[in-house]
């Protein structure tokens, strides 16, 4: 025999995990922004090495503990930094239940009903995008979801590559695909996991503003194709990780088609803006793309990870992704086995926290919700604008907000405001210039929150040695 025994009453150990929730909760409130322990501390002080014993159910919960406490929340109200930030209950509870279940999202037979929801769920967001009768799946994270759009363009685009490969598709080092030079890293990173090369990629001038220069893209195209290049595919972006820009997908798309390239818009981060009228225009010409990126986990407020790529044509995920598996895939008809349409076989079901949301929110309650993440990047960008300690880096198209405290270097304020633990914020690079990236993704923050954050910039500035000091005046020359 083993010497293992099944554990006699496993939902009673699930139970205790409310008590543990209350604690973490109790504590983001006491302590808004945790100091980062030294990894070595970490490992010797929370003691992460795994033991030779067994610990017991109560000395695993009590080792969990100690890590939940020592990890940083992005839900408090000190907490500026990523593009995902705060906490919606009702998704929190949904991910939870998630956990409980535990269905695997390949059958209908294994998640059940979970499979309807979460194609509902994808019907719903092809109607936004204008894409009614399109196709989508959903992934663990905007760089697969980028990464799934430029599998399948690569696909459609070099006939026979999924098949016989790159070399014989006419591929090798002849490809170009092109991107903003503010875009996501995803995209050139997946061109060197999918076989077109990180060298393929075309970074093209952005305007002031951020936003992809469309005639610098028809010129790159057109010196590739001089040079008896391939080009392949463009992505543009629809919120930009520092500036929040949107490229102007209608201009892209008239060249994209003159030219027969696949075009993915990445809108990780700005594709929320669909469910605003007050900010769609943003992502007009949208319904002219082949593929699109929304991830769910960020301006849409459900826990990591959810996102989606979406395709304007019906059919494309099977086609592209499908594998047959008679151990697998042994009732039901395909439309209800997502497995024979994922990049994944074992998958949670990340829609069913993005589907309670909307449940609790709807249509009009996620418009508002996107309003007023908004409407707070123009509250502080009108503050900043009227303070003269500070300079507005550039006008905020979406949920960011960048600017400087004039004669102070914006990496070592950010760092202060970690070190104190006043609040979690970055920085980013704008115009060449290091800047004060905040984020407004979370709507349940106020306009108190954000005067008190820039309070505290001008204290943390006002303290900063001499030493840093010069670093701002040599960053200014």
């Amino acid at each position: 025999m083993s010497g293992f025994e099944p554990h006699p009453d496993p939902d009673a150990v699930i139970r205790q995990a409310a008590g543990l929730v209350d604690e973490i909760l109790a504590a983001e409130r006491a302590e808004p922004v945790k100091l980062t322990p030294e990894p070595e501390d970490a490992i010797r002080d929370l003691r992460l090495a795994i033991p030779e014993l067994g610990l017991g159910d109560a000395g695993a919960i009590e080792a969990l503990r100690r890590v939940m406490l020592a990890t940083p929340t992005s839900a408090g109200p000190a907490f500026f930094n990523q593009l995902f930030g705060g906490r919606e209950p009702v998704a929190t509870v949904a991910e939870i239940a998630k956990a409980v279940v535990n269905s695997s999202m390949y059958t209908y037979k294994a998640a059940g009903v979970q499979v309807l929801l979460e194609q509902k769920l994808i019907d719903h967001m092809l109607g936004f995008a204008g894409w009614q009768g399109g196709d989508g799946l959903f992934t663990p994270g905007g760089s697969m979801s980028n990464m799934a759009g430029m599998i399948i363009g690569r696909n459609e685009v070099l006939e026979g590559s999924r098949e016989a490969g790159l070399s014989v598709a006419g591929g090798g080092d002849r490809l170009a695909l092109y991107v903003s030079e503010e875009s996501h890293y995803s995209v050139r990173k997946s061109a060197g996991m999918i076989g077109l090369g990180r060298d393929s990629v075309r970074f093209i001038e952005a305007d002031e503003r951020g936003r992809m220069i469309p005639a610098r893209l028809d010129d790159a195209i057109e010196r590739d194709l001089a040079r008896g290049m391939r080009p392949l595919m463009v992505v543009a972006t629809s919120g930009t990780t520092v500036m929040g820009a949107f490229d102007p997908i209608d201009a892209i798309a008239d060249i994209a088609h003159e030219h027969g390239l696949w075009f993915h818009v990445d809108g990780a981060f700005g594709g929320t803006a669909l469910l605003s009228p007050d900010h769609r225009h943003l992502m007009t010409g949208l319904d002219r793309a082949d593929s699109f990126t929304w991830d769910a986990h960020k301006m849409m407020g459900v826990p990591l990870v959810s996102s989606v790529c979406l395709t304007r044509e019906p059919g494309l995920t099977t086609k592209h992704f499908d594998e047959s598996a008679s151990y697998l895939f042994q009732q039901d008809s395909d439309d209800l086995n997502p497995g024979t349409r994922s990049i994944q076989c074992g998958r949670p079901n990340e829609a069913i926290k993005l589907w309670s949301l909307w449940q609790a929110l709807g249509d009009e309650g996620y418009a508002a919700r996107t309003n007023r993440q908004i409407d707070l990047a123009r509250y502080v960008a009108d503050r900043v604008r009227a303070d003269d300690d500070f300079v507005l880096s550039c006008e905020p198209e979406w949920a960011t907000v960048c600017f400087e405290l004039k004669g102070k270097p914006s990496d070592a304020i950010c760092e202060a405001l970690d070190d104190r633990q006043l609040a979690k914020l970055g920085f980013g690079i704008v115009k060449g210039r290091r800047v004060i990236r905040l984020v407004t993704v979370n709507p349940h923050l106020t306009e108190a929150d954000f005067d008190r954050l820039l309070d505290q910039i001008k204290r943390v500035g006002a303290g900063l040695s001499e030493a840093d000091n010069a670093v701002a005046a040599a960053a200014a020359r």
